[in-house]
């Protein structure tokens, strides 16, 4: 049974991690256009979208497998490089969601400082998307490897504590 919540921890968080970043992106564009063009939008951008709200996912249950020691035994490792990196992914994600829908809020906010920024951030939408790709994937690379390396100094330190004086 143990075994069990060793799993499902990081898969709930993985999933409610997809499911919070997907309800920021319906939640924006349905404010700034309608729940339709939600919709549309997210068929039209899902090859970039899609692999955001996975790849913020599993960042989060990678995060989560770190940050509880999960499969991992040793103590004391610094996981905060992976948390700056779930932080920096999940923000930079959000922005290029934001982007991507910030050109319909100038019609709601007409405010000259605020309509140039969504001008240049819809105009650059799918750079800002990639970015955020590439950062979410670099943050699970990351991860992946700290929990290799914990992994192996489990092995080592399990190894040296099972020979013979």
């Amino acid at each position: 049974m143990e075994h069990y919540k060793k799993i499902l921890w990081p898969v709930t968080t993985g999933i409610a991690g997809m499911l919070f970043q997907a309800v920021i992106y319906f939640g924006l564009v349905s404010w700034a256009e309608t729940p339709q063009h939600a919709l549309d939008l997210l068929w039209q951008e899902r090859w970039l979208v899609f692999p955001l709200f996975t790849g913020f996912g599993l960042q989060v249950a990678l995060f989560t497998i770190l940050k509880k020691r999960l499969f991992i035994r040793t103590s004391g490792s610094n996981h905060s490089s992976s948390a700056a990196m779930t932080g920096a992914g999940g923000a930079t994600s959000t922005m290029a969601m934001v982007a991507c829908c910030a050109h319909h809020v100038t019609d709601v906010l007409p405010i000259l400082g605020f309509s140039v920024a969504a001008t240049f951030l819809a105009k650059h939408q799918s750079t800002f998307m990639l970015a955020a790709l590439m950062i979410t994937y670099l943050g699970i690379i990351v991860m992946v490897s700290i929990i290799f390396r914990e992994r192996r100094k489990d092995l080592h330190q399990s190894i040296l504590g099972h020979q013979a004086p």
